[in-house]
């Protein structure tokens, strides 16, 4: 079994979720948040920013931390054991662009119900609705954007 660590981020810019749309070879297909292995010498934080960078050309800004997901895939004679840490994030406008080395094709972003809907794997969904929340919850308090919380 190979253990792996990612980070990744819930990026939104004025209410909406920027989403990343994946095509390799047409076998692994679907729309994903932008996330990334850590690297060795990075915190789970640098990861997580320069991974949503990488892949989606998106400026933003951590604003807390929201959990991890975890799933297994299978590999030629072995399986992977994967670790997420996932950070609710702001971006400082609607720019993307995605990543072409890494396969993606399209990036944007949506409303939360297009996002939640969008999304290929159910532990993004999951950790969107929580990420989400936290952002309506700041928002309602008229903290998001002034600080952050981590």
């Amino acid at each position: 079994m190979i253990e792996a660590t990612s980070c990744g981020g819930v990026v939104i810019f004025r209410g909406k979720i920027l989403l990343l749309y994946k095509n390799f070879k047409n076998k692994y297909e679907g729309w994903v948040l932008p996330k990334g292995t850590v690297e060795e010498g990075e915190d789970y934080k640098d990861t997580a920013l320069r991974e949503v960078m990488e892949e989606s050309g998106a400026t933003a800004s951590i604003i807390k931390y929201i959990g991890k997901s975890e799933y297994s895939f299978n590999v030629p004679e072995d399986v992977v054991e994967k670790e997420v840490h996932w950070y609710l994030m702001m971006a400082d406008s609607y720019y993307s662009k995605p990543q072409r080395e890494e396969f993606f094709v399209d990036s944007g972003f949506y409303k939360y119900h297009e996002a939640f809907h969008l999304l290929k794997f159910a532990n993004e969904r999951q950790i969107l609705e929580k990420a989400y929340n936290e952002y309506l919850e700041l928002k309602r308090s008229n903290l998001w954007g002034n600080k952050k919380y981590y």
